[in-house]
């Protein structure tokens, strides 16, 4: 989980567009976030064994 405060100032808009950067919704994890879906690896992979994320499937071959 991040922290407070930085999911606080990341909510803020920014002043150049360059300084954006993407966050998990759930958990405001900075890295390996999906954005079609806008979470992290590790909550969609959560929420896609629950059936959350409708048409996600376990690839099989």
């Amino acid at each position: 989980m991040a922290r407070k405060g930085l999911v606080e100032r990341w909510k803020k808009p920014k002043k150049f567009k360059t300084r954006e950067y993407t966050r998990c919704k759930i958990c405001g994890r900075t890295h390996s976030v999906y954005r079609e879906f806008g979470v992290c690896r590790v909550c969609f992979r959560k929420m896609a064994n629950e059936g959350k994320l409708p048409g996600v499937r376990k690839a099989t071959w």
